[in-house]
């Protein structure tokens, strides 16, 4: 691992921490998002889709857990399993039933619901800091996301705020490169 690789990954994620976009933003961002990304022809052909529960400063896509099972997706969440330090992918039926406070402070699937194999979600979606256009994404640090998305099949679509988008992301040999990145204004397949 390149020292200058982290140091600039470090630097990118304080200044994408530092945008002080306001609730209002956010939300109304947020929205034009998950328009765009149910009139997408991956969403709209996908038998299961991944979500992901939004922190506060990434779009919220929570609505679209419903709209994908009012559709008849495969939906499913993450769950995080603190002794082996990674996530699985978990099957939501109910998320008013399913849905418990987590890891990290986010929404995550109960124990009574059923892990699922990436091979059962035809389109991933995935947060992060920053995205760039040839499917670099920065993430949080951990790693979480690249090992999750290491050999999976499904598409990889980057969920992003505008102001998210930069020239470039570093990148290292781990990193996972996305196949699209969809915001409130376009969709850029990689």
């Amino acid at each position: 691992m390149s020292t200058d690789i982290i140091a600039s990954k470090e630097a990118l994620r304080r200044e994408m921490r530092a945008h002080g976009a306001t609730l209002a933003e956010r939300e109304t961002a947020s929205t034009a998002l998950r328009e765009r990304l149910h009139s997408l022809d991956c969403w709209q052909q996908a038998g299961g889709v991944l979500f992901f529960a939004p922190l506060s400063d990434e779009p919220n896509i929570y609505s679209s857990i419903q709209r994908a099972l009012n559709e008849g997706k495969r939906s499913a969440l993450l769950r995080f399993k603190p002794r082996e330090q990674l996530f699985e992918p978990v099957a939501i039926i109910n998320p008013e039933r399913d849905l418990v406070a987590g890891h990290f402070g986010v929404r995550e699937p109960a124990s009574h619901c059923p892990i699922l194999s990436m091979n059962q979600l035809d389109l991933l979606l995935v947060p992060g800091l920053a995205f760039d256009s040839r499917g670099g994404r920065l993430g949080r640090g951990k790693g979480f996301y690249d090992r999750l998305l290491a050999g999976s099949h499904g598409i990889k679509c980057g969920i992003s705020f505008e102001w998210q988008l930069v020239e470039s992301v570093p990148t290292e040999a781990h990193d996972a490169i996305l196949d699209c990145i969809v915001t409130p204004t376009r969709w850029m397949k990689i």
